[in-house]
């Protein structure tokens, strides 16, 4: 298989994503051994088989030679800066799982000042918008299908997880 744009874009995205999770992992267990209780644990691995199955599938999928959508590409660039703004928002309560720390008030600084979930935001627009950068509707279609019905699962539970915490 040839090697393209698309798939060190897809490479870089995986690195990231494989060093947040290092540091959701970390948060995690420094948030457990505070007392903080998981929601929801049974759902996870749906979420790890499913961001892991979208950059597999659109790195085997794209050809090496797809032409990119540039607007597309540089939207893809601010979705990781508001990535970036929602994880700083967070600082040691952000997590990939539903951890949560009984009576400690909720974050409300950042973009969690206007919005309840805004990293769920993100990646819908991830999700989305990475595939279509290079032609790939399907993969978009298919892959935001799944992760909104996930999401909305997922939502579900941690409001109900976050509804007994202050603020």
């Amino acid at each position: 298989m040839d090697w393209g744009v698309p798939q060190i874009i897809v490479l870089l995205v995986a690195a990231q994503r494989l060093g947040e999770l290092v540091l959701a992992r970390r948060n995690t267990r420094r948030l457990m051994a505070r007392g903080a209780v998981e929601i929801g644990r049974g759902h996870y691995p749906l979420f790890v088989l499913l961001h892991g199955g979208w950059l597999v599938a659109l790195f085997l999928t794209t050809p090496a030679d797809a032409p990119a959508s540039w607007p597309l590409l540089a939207l893809f660039v601010v979705f990781q800066v508001l990535r970036v703004w929602v994880v700083a928002s967070l600082g040691p309560f952000w997590t990939t799982r539903i951890v949560t720390l009984p009576g400690v008030p909720l974050v409300r600084r950042g973009p969690y000042r206007w919005v309840r979930h805004p990293n769920y935001l993100v990646v819908i627009g991830e999700i989305a918008v990475l595939p279509l950068a290079f032609g790939q509707v399907g993969l978009a279609v298919v892959f935001s299908a799944l992760n909104l019905a996930l999401l909305a699962w997922r939502i579900r539970l941690e409001n109900g997880a976050l509804a007994e915490r202050p603020g």
